[in-house]
């Protein structure tokens, strides 16, 4: 998707955008919005600080960086099985593959779904596309590795959240990856996936979408300049424009990709007119964009915010999300075949 550059758009950008200025701490700390509320704060509290079963591999190498190691985790079965690939948050600046969540691993592994979480290298160490590649080769590796491990190829399904929920859209929608004339054999193998499941997505990185769609100041995140790797005065030079382009997952989507589910807990409405630089980053909108996109392509696309659980989101969520990957591992169905789980 190509958006329509002008000399007047590029001067509003140049003169409203946050990455030309520092951003105070404190403006940072409302990037993510509202809270949840207290009752449903203290049951996801409560889940996510739950006991994690040991991984049946740790620690595993699925490329050369230090970065690229993944956790596995077998569900119990007597033939191979689906796989969830969990994909971290943490702006592409933070986090690791520990940050798996309790309440998600546990219910997959009840479900005969096994689990890997990843690692993969951050911004500061690797920009875009980086952090996209290595979850699409984590993806490619575990195939390898499906007869050893017990891992059924053709069902595998990709989660995370907000970074981590991007790198699994981006990987869902992009084009099969796979490379059959790579001297690598983790190349050799498909990138594709049966489903793909997300909290918090951000559908496009690109600021320009997001100034769009979002509105207030939601572009100006502060954790975007280094995802691009990008330097003041380079924000609106035609090598930005490819990167923000080929960053964003809505721009990938075609007729032959998986279903997906989305889930939010900002609020739905308007941002506030006095919005903080990058309040808005985890708004609702990027969802229904995403849906109002594949609707049309006759593909599954669930968006769901924490308003419809009543309070229960933590686990209702979780469990949703599970029977959401359940149905799809067993009805991997293409294009207008596929039946919608939720009317």
């Amino acid at each position: 998707m190509k958006l329509p550059i002008t000399t007047a758009f590029l001067a509003i950008l140049v003169a409203c955008t946050g990455w030309l200025v520092p951003v105070p701490a404190a403006a940072q700390e409302r990037e993510t919005g509202e809270e949840p509320a207290p009752k449903a704060r203290d049951r996801e509290k409560k889940e996510e600080n739950g006991a994690k079963p040991k991984p049946a591999r740790a620690d595993v190498k699925y490329g050369p960086h230090e970065r690229h190691v993944l956790d596995f985790w077998k569900a119990r079965a007597d033939k191979p099985t689906p796989v969830v690939v969990f994909i971290h948050g943490g702006g592409f600046k933070s986090g690791d593959k520990s940050k798996v969540s309790p309440a998600l691993l546990n219910r997959c592994l009840e479900n005969g779904i096994s689990v890997a979480s990843i690692s993969y290298r951050l911004s500061q160490i690797a920009p875009f596309p980086a952090p996209m590649q290595d979850g699409a080769r984590a993806v490619q590796f575990l195939r390898l590795k499906a007869k050893e491990w017990e891992i059924d190829p053709k069902r595998f399904a990709c989660t995370g959240g907000s970074a981590g929920a991007g790198i699994s859209l981006w990987i869902a929608f992009h084009d099969d990856m796979a490379n059959p004339k790579s001297g690598d054999p983790v190349e050799w193998q498909s990138t594709r996936l049966t489903c793909v499941a997300v909290t918090a997505a951000q559908t496009s990185y690109d600021p320009r979408f997001i100034k769009d769609l979002i509105g207030g100041r939601a572009h100006e995140h502060r954790a975007l300049p280094q995802l691009f790797g990008l330097q003041p005065g380079e924000f609106i030079a035609e090598r930005a424009f490819k990167l923000y382009e080929e960053s964003a997952p809505i721009n990938y989507v075609t007729a032959d990709d998986p279903p997906a589910f989305l889930y939010y807990t900002e609020p739905k409405g308007l941002l506030p007119a006095d919005a903080k630089p990058g309040e808005g980053i985890h708004h609702p909108k990027f969802g229904e964009a995403l849906k109002a996109k594949l609707d049309p392509l006759k593909i599954e696309c669930i968006v769901k915010h924490k308003d419809d659980y009543k309070g229960a989101a933590g686990e209702t969520m979780h469990d949703e999300m599970v029977a959401f990957f359940s149905h799809h591992f067993a009805t991997p169905l293409p294009g207008e075949e596929r039946k919608a789980l939720f009317d």
